[in-house]
């Protein structure tokens, strides 16, 4: 565990930060240092031999008294900080001192020293792990007490360039189309890193048999807020969309600051998912609902573009761009996300050379337009929901854009069908996908996964390409993947949408049956809300996955998914409802997956053959994407708080590293020179790390489990 104090200015520097901690498989300086941990149990017996043989001496408080040396504090901070715990522990075991009267004092074991010296650490604000503070004085020459706040720590400090910084700016080249298209394997261009977002790297450098030696190598504050951040990496320069609306470059190689741009004038900082580059720009969309253009050699403003998106209330604050944009051509596209406004939610094209407007897609479907006739006869004006808050993927062969659309949260016009002929309640295009054409927006096709959701079961989540055989057709179909918060995977014809297969994980209790030729689901009636019986949902409305997205490894051709286990209890519609307007109530529900303890599962899908393939479970639930690369390795960080590299034919569990507070980003990898790293950012908070972290914590405090890991 990376180890932070919590007293003084140190610690309001680092309850602020957002730190991005980064693992290399080559040396890099300080990577032969290893992890400073110690264990609860070493503190709790660290204490009593405190208590026992050095309390009369430094105090109760390790304050210390007139010449003996306080243990805790600034004199801690100024005589230990930045040494190897090996020089603290040599003066330690010097104690207790000799005297007159006991000229030659009886020394504690090894062990005891341990304990104290985990106990002087804890005592000064640093987090206990998982593993124990050694003993062995050798083992403890490599470990190193963390320095003391400094402007390093600072994460608004001024920019300052090296001349070397500055030429590596200047001489980054333009992100061409035929880049995007087929990126370098060293870089990372894109949300989910291609254009048909597998979140897969061929790097290989980190692999199966070397993976145990990765080290930290760099680390940088950022503000903490909320977010759930994608880097991207072009050719040495890393670009990240930080809190609050901050979009900074970094040197790839250690973590500096190259520049920094701060959207001014920003009175509330929403969530963000990432950025996009082409050329020598970067798109970002802005919580005050502009999209921008900034130089990606100085951060400088290009253009600004106000998205149209009507009248406003400030203080409700009901309208969010939330996703990275995606450059298909000279389109820049935009997904809207709003709650329960007039006529619902939006896909937005944006010249990305001048800025403006070039088409609109309503996400819900009015009056004349196919499905049209889905919401139950209510007028345009009272449909609303079809957030598209996620990414979206984009295939240039046939320039069409493929985006998942959230449920509404008004669901109480659509619980009861209509009696009127020709008129339904599917509520389209909720829990579709759709595939647009990217020059116009004009709609191809859409699939609906699950018709009029009364759950808040969201479909929305990236959508994956990739060629798969078809055993129908005696060849390859090329396929759009999604995988729902019921952990369910659909698959469809990526030029028609006509439905091909479903996968599903053995989650969710809702689904009874798929017809096999249109995909169509069958519901089980019992699952509706209703005003006489209290139903028991699986999963819980924050899904068995969400925005952590899945990756798809065209080696192993499996889809890996981040699931957390979980069900809940829907009871007494007609009420207040805080979520949905036919007024349920969520309460607590039996929990038939977690018998095992386990609330968190890593599951791969084996796509090429339609099936499940395998599943490592865990304690505590995932809180990153999924990261699949060459070195038949996948990446996962949980709520633990840890970072985990598996083996993606099995799900061994290879490599481990605890980290310093719940990571809650995308996880990337890139190469610079001959190195490759591994990047994830922790201590950010977002509704999915907030609700896993809170349902695990509620659960395992009442199984006995420790409930008190991680954080967000």
């Amino acid at each position: 565990m990376i180890l932070t104090r919590r007293d003084g200015s140190f610690w309001i520097v680092l309850l602020l930060a957002l730190i991005l901690a980064q693992w290399s498989s080559c040396s890099a300086a300080g990577s032969n240092q290893g992890l400073l941990e110690f264990s609860k149990a070493q503190v709790k017996k660290g204490r009593k031999v405190y208590e026992d043989q050095c309390v009369a001496c430094h105090q109760k408080k390790l304050e210390g008294f007139t010449v003996v040396p306080p243990l805790v504090g600034t004199r801690f901070d100024n005589t230990w900080r930045g040494k190897s715990v090996a020089v603290l522990a040599f003066h330690l075991r010097r104690m207790p001192p000799a005297t007159e009267a006991d000229p030659i004092p009886k020394r504690l074991s090894d062990e005891a020293y341990a304990n104290i010296l985990a106990y002087i650490l804890a005592s000064n604000d640093f987090k206990p792990g998982r593993k124990e503070l050694p003993s062995d004085m050798a083992a403890l020459e490599d470990l190193i007490i963390p320095d003391s706040e400094g402007t390093e720590y600072d994460p608004v400090a001024p920019v300052v360039r090296s001349a070397a910084q500055t030429a590596l700016l200047n001489k980054l080249p333009n992100v061409t189309d035929a880049m995007l298209q087929a990126p370098s394997e060293k870089d990372w261009l894109h949300w989910g890193r291609t254009y048909d977002g597998h979140s897969y790297s061929p790097l290989k450098q980190i692999n199966k048999k070397n993976v145990k030696g990765l080290k930290p190598a760099w680390r940088t504050p950022l503000l903490h807020g909320s977010s759930m951040p994608m880097p991207l990496v072009h050719q040495g320069v890393m670009f990240l969309h930080t809190y609050p609306d901050t979009v900074i470059a970094m040197d790839a190689t250690n973590g500096a600051v190259l520049w920094r741009y701060k959207r001014e004038g920003i009175v509330f900082s929403n969530k963000k998912m990432g950025l996009s580059l082409h050329e020598d720009r970067i798109y970002v969309a802005t919580s005050d609902l502009h999209v921008i253009a900034l130089s990606a050699k100085t951060g400088e403003l290009v253009w600004d573009h106000k998205m149209d998106l009507g009248p406003l209330d400030p203080s409700q604050r009901p309208i969010f761009a939330r996703s990275a944009p995606l450059i298909a051509g000279d389109v820049v596209i935009q997904g809207i996300m709003s709650f329960r406004v007039a006529k619902g939610s939006y896909i937005l094209g944006i010249d990305r050379k001048t800025g403006k407007e070039a088409w609109r897609f309503n996400t819900v479907a009015w009056p004349g337009q196919p499905g049209g006739n889905s919401w139950n006869g209510i007028p345009v004006e009272e449909r609303n929901g079809g957030s598209v808050w996620h990414q979206g993927t984009y295939d240039p062969e046939t320039n069409l854009v493929y985006y998942g659309v959230a449920p509404t949260y008004d669901t109480a016009p659509l619980l009861v069908p209509s009696r009127e002929v020709g008129i339904t309640n599917e509520g389209m295009y909720t829990n579709c996908t759709v595939a647009l054409n990217a020059n116009t927006g004009e709609l191809v096709w859409y699939f609906q996964h699950t018709q009029n959701d009364q759950w808040d079961l969201d479909w929305v989540f990236e959508r994956t390409i990739a060629e798969l055989p078809d055993p129908g057709r005696d060849g390859t179909v090329k396929a759009v993947m999604n995988v729902g918060k019921n952990a369910m995977l659909d698959a469809v014809d990526a030029a028609t949408g006509e439905f091909l297969f479903s996968v599903d994980t053995g989650v969710q209790n809702m689904i009874t049956s798929i017809d096999p030729e249109t995909g169509a689901k069958t519901i089980d009636p019992r699952k509706m809300p209703n005003a006489d019986y209290a139903i028991d949902i699986c999963p819980i409305p924050f899904g068995a996955r969400s925005w952590p997205q899945t990756s798809y490894s065209p080696d192993t051709r499996f889809v890996y998914i981040p699931i957390t286990e979980s069900c809940f209890n829907m009871s007494e519609t007609g009420k207040d409802g805080w979520l949905l307007t036919t007024g349920v109530e969520f309460g607590d529900a039996p929990q038939p997956d977690l018998d095992d303890g386990m609330m968190g599962r890593i599951q791969a899908i084996d796509v090429a053959n339609r099936k499940l393939a395998w599943n490592t479970d865990q304690v505590t639930p995932p809180s990153t994407g999924i990261l699949s690369t060459g070195g038949g390795l996948i990446f996962s960080g949980d709520v633990d708080p840890s970072l985990k590299a598996f083996d993606d034919t099995t799900g061994e569990l290879l490599w481990e590293t605890p980290l310093d507070d719940s990571p809650s980003s995308s996880l990337i990898t890139y190469q610079v020179g001959e190195t490759q790293y591994i990047a994830v950012v922790v201590g950010m908070t977002n509704n999915h790390v907030r609700d896993i972290t809170r349902h695990y914590r509620q659960w395992s405090s009442t199984q006995g489990v420790p409930g008190d890991k991680g954080g967000a």
